[in-house]
């Protein structure tokens, strides 16, 4: 699978951390940074994983700031991107499989490494379960046209 990820400066580190696990778990990764702990902007890198989303140039996303909270709103701005924020291994499986979500918006500071890496794992392998959750999906596809 390639996945795009990006982060602010706060989840730096955990975005570090995690190029190498999914490289581990033999994803194709595009990093779009940032490329340090120096204060920076979150919408410009969750609107350039976004936008990769958006276009199909990668299958997924992952998103890390301070809370996941301003990386899923700016996130959820573009076209055909379903983010959802998690914060435990249900919300990370159930966003996959009712809400197909395509890209993981992860919290730096309230989230433990151990923790982080099982939401990755179980949202990159759950598929989305299709049927009535499809047809809700589609009605969100639908407003976003309308918009």
């Amino acid at each position: 699978m390639k996945i795009a990820i990006g982060s602010d400066h706060r989840g730096f580190e955990v975005k570090r951390r995690l190029v190498a696990l999914l490289q581990n778990m033999g994803h194709q990764v595009v990093d779009v940074g940032t490329e340090g702990s120096e204060s920076v902007d979150y919408p410009d890198y969750a609107f350039q994983v976004a936008q990769r989303v958006s276009k199909a140039e990668v299958d997924r996303g992952i998103l890390i700031c301070g809370t996941s909270i301003g990386m899923c709103i700016a996130a959820n701005k573009v076209k055909g991107v379903r983010a959802a924020p998690c914060h435990d291994s249900i919300t990370a499986e159930m966003s996959r499989r009712h809400n197909d979500a395509n890209v993981l918006c992860l919290s730096a500071d309230l989230l433990g490494e151990e923790l982080i890496d099982r939401m990755v794992r179980i949202w990159l392998e759950t598929e989305f379960e299709g049927g009535r959750h499809a047809r809700r999906v589609e009605k969100i596809a639908k407003i976003e046209q309308a918009s």
